[in-house]
């Protein structure tokens, strides 16, 4: 089982598809990382050499993945919210970010319904 930045790549899936299980590689930028070494994306993961698993460790080392690409993301977001500005207010209070309505839609952000408990006609 290969590991590449802290991340065991699943056996028998191709490698373009298991670059994809480390946070922050998208398939676009899998593509990208296996052209750059000349590795076919059809490899299977368990079928590459050795060499190859060092040329594509080292083509991934150079992004921002998961801890410190998940430490970013979170510190901008406390900046947000330090600063007080409108996203960062609707970060604080787990609402919609991006301008959606909320009025209907958005349980997954908002959490489950509260029922107004003891409302009687």
């Amino acid at each position: 089982m290969v590991r590449i930045a802290g991340v065991d790549l699943p056996r028998g899936k191709r490698i373009v598809i298991a670059l994809t299980y480390i946070y922050g590689i998208g398939l676009s930028t899998s593509q990208k990382i296996l052209k750059d070494v000349d590795v076919s994306e059809d490899i299977r993961q368990e079928d590459l050499t050795p060499q190859q698993e060092d040329a594509i460790r080292a083509a991934v080392d150079k992004y921002k993945v998961e801890g410190d690409l998940r430490r970013e993301v979170n510190l901008n977001i406390k900046r947000l919210q330090e600063i007080g500005s409108y996203r960062g207010l609707r970060h604080r209070f787990n609402l919609p970010v991006r301008g959606q309505n909320t009025k209907n839609n958005a349980r997954t952000r908002k959490g489950k319904k509260v029922s107004i408990a003891g409302k009687k006609k």
